[in-house]
């Protein structure tokens, strides 16, 4: 049994989910509640997680997962058992059973592997489907994703390394400091962590030996943001 809030503020988070592809931050969901502070929502979050209703994955920053929702929640439909087998994860593959959803049925899923994305130098991103990659469900969440190769050494103080595996969230939005497929110019593709400042975007480098780009805002469109990466020893 739920308190009004908690009920309330799972399913602003499932909404969110269904609408966005990505979770909620602290501050939209205290907005969302009319709560007066961030500790609030840290209360509600624990106490849902304790109850088996929500999961939040470490290491990742605003990854919640609504895991169920109270039967008064669901519509009717929804509660409906829905059969769902497929390898390729497509953007709305189904509301019911998105992205980590699918988990107990699936434990991985092929993405297309687009071609070599720069982490240093800008250059083609090669959109062919030539190629498939097999990827841990539970690496992604909802949405439809894709994977590039990474090639180059700007980003290695984030951790992401000259032959990684990059799995990306299409998108075309995407929050200051996430790390992100930038198109420049409709002709180089990159990836970098993203600034954006009045009418300029930068895109950032993680290696003290490489520069920081920044562009007229309209120059930049980005494509994607990076989710996980694979890497092969």
């Amino acid at each position: 049994m739920l308190t009004h809030k908690q009920h309330e503020l799972l399913v602003f988070i499932d909404q969110h989910l269904r609408r966005t592809g990505c979770s909620p931050s602290f501050e939209e969901m205290k907005d969302g509640l009319e709560l007066k502070s961030k500790s609030g929502i840290h209360r509600l979050i624990g106490a849902l997680e304790e109850r088996g209703f929500l999961r939040r994955h470490k290491h990742r920053a605003r990854a919640l997962e609504v895991i169920r929702l109270p039967a008064d929640s669901v519509p009717a439909v929804e509660r409906a058992e829905v059969k769902f087998a497929p390898n390729v994860i497509r953007g709305d593959f189904s509301a019911r059973f998105q992205g980590a959803r699918a988990a107990a049925e699936v434990a991985a899923v092929s993405l297309p592997l687009y071609g070599r994305i720069a982490a240093g130098q800008p250059i083609e991103a090669l959109r062919e489907h030539k190629m498939e990659i097999e990827v841990p469900i539970a690496f992604i969440g909802q949405g439809d994703h894709y994977a590039l190769e990474v090639v180059g050494d700007s980003m290695i103080e984030a951790g992401i390394l000259d032959g990684d595996t990059a799995i990306i969230r299409k998108g075309e939005t995407a929050e200051n400091g996430q790390i992100v497929v930038a198109l420049i110019d409709d002709n180089e593709v990159t990836l970098k962590r993203l600034r954006r400042r009045g009418n300029s975007t930068a895109l950032e480098p993680a290696n003290v030996r490489h520069e920081t780009r920044i562009f007229p805002a309209e120059r930049v469109k980005v494509q994607g943001r990076l989710v996980a990466l694979m890497r092969r020893y």
